[in-house]
């Protein structure tokens, strides 16, 4: 096979593979994802979605298809956890659309990853492949040549590792070992909406902050199940997500809260738990004709609810200076890293210190209130301005 007739690769078939992989057939650039699953599928429940990914839909010509699984929450609501008065409230409807050009939703992750996928599976220039582990590359200069867990081998005229927090790629690209684990545990359930009582169903993404912990719920899947979120602080550390949850372990860390909390803990009969990890920002993830994107590239805790949101917005900008490259792939990669790693490292950042406010305990907890507060609409707006108005 000639270089030019070679495929990029993608390893990883998440979110943020498939997305690569759309935004780059689209541009008309052949494309492999390799999966270490037996098939496609996401892990999680619920994410949220800015407007500035509501932009990269329409670019990605998924707008319909999203919002047709979507949620449209009213507003996004902060509750103290310990006395259950509302601390903050951000209407997510009409004025927020209106603010920004394009609204605020939840989706289920599974729902997300398929649009992308049968999007991309609708394109002759998308090749499909699973259960298949990267697990190193060579950069020959014409081409990169991927070596799987079995032996394989695959050629590509690139790589982009789309492979997550724990990236095979970035482990041989970047070498900075291990994630940072954050001391942070979540638990994660999804409830019928028909096992949800009336008194604590409502259209809006609600997070109740308490001292070292936080719960965040809202309705998912057209509105036909509840999502439920729990962090809490823990030195307990177990690798990957889909861990089950121990429900005593919640019951005690929460037993000082709010009745409504309680109860929607009591709910859940089954919890999914991980640990949740990010890494330092770094300036530099692309050497010649390999390069990083989404979790790989910049992986991030989940309080600014942007991790899905960054991983496409990544996608959209690497096809497109791929298309402007002209063949260049060492080039097309370093303009995509500097259009990015400025912007992904202050999310990553205002992750962490998002997380600090969620979970402030004593005067921290009354300053939360007071900053908060007094909060119109439009200065919450503002606040949120440089994530939302997008790229």
């Amino acid at each position: 096979m000639a270089k030019t007739d070679l495929p990029i690769l993608i390893a990883g078939g998440g979110i943020g593979g498939f997305a690569a992989a759309l935004a780059l057939t689209q541009k008309g650039f052949p494309v492999q994802v390799i999966e270490r699953a037996a098939d496609f599928h996401e892990l999680g429940a619920g994410i949220q979605l800015g407007p500035n990914v509501f932009r990269m839909f329409e670019l990605l010509g998924v707008g319909n298809e999203m919002s047709h699984w979507a949620v449209f929450p009213d507003n996004l609501i902060m509750r103290d956890a310990l006395d259950g008065t509302e601390i903050t409230r951000i209407p997510t409807g009409e004025p927020l659309h209106r603010r920004f050009g394009y609204p605020y939703a939840v989706i289920h992750r599974a729902d997300l990853h398929k649009v992308l996928i049968d999007a991309v599976k609708r394109s002759p220039l998308a090749k499909l492949t699973t259960s298949c582990k990267v697990v190193s590359f060579e950069d020959r200069g014409d081409r990169v040549v991927v070596k799987t867990e079995a032996g394989e081998t695959f050629d590509g005229a690139a790589l982009i590792g789309a492979d997550g927090l724990w990236s095979a790629v970035r482990s041989q690209l970047v070498g900075d070992g291990k994630p940072r684990v954050s001391g942070h545990i979540a638990y994660r359930g999804v409830i019928p909406l028909a096992q949800v009582p009336d008194h604590l169903r409502e259209n809006n993404v609600v997070l109740w902050a308490g001292p070292k912990t936080h719960l965040v719920h809202y309705p998912l899947h057209r509105g036909e199940v509840y999502n439920l979120v729990v962090v809490f602080h823990s030195s307990r550390y177990e690798e990957g997500w889909d861990t089950y949850g121990d429900p005593s372990e919640l019951r005690e860390r929460f037993a000082a809260q709010h009745p409504k909390v309680r109860e929607f803990l009591a709910m859940a009969n089954e919890w999914k738990m991980w640990v949740l990890c990010d890494r330092e920002p770094i300036s530099h993830w692309s050497v010649g004709r390999v390069t990083l994107l989404g979790d790989a590239a910049h992986p991030m805790l989940q309080y600014l609810a942007q991790g899905g949101c960054m991983a496409i917005e990544d996608a959209v900008v690497l096809a497109r200076s791929l298309a402007q490259a002209k063949g260049d792939y060492n080039g097309a990669f370093l303009a995509y890293q500097q259009q990015r790693y400025l912007r992904t490292t202050r999310v990553q950042l205002t992750a962490r210190m998002y997380g600090d406010i969620y979970h402030a305990t004593d005067a921290v907890r009354d300053l939360r209130r007071q900053m908060l507060a007094g909060r119109t609409p439009e200065q919450a707006y503002n606040g949120m301005a440089w994530l939302y108005d997008g790229i």
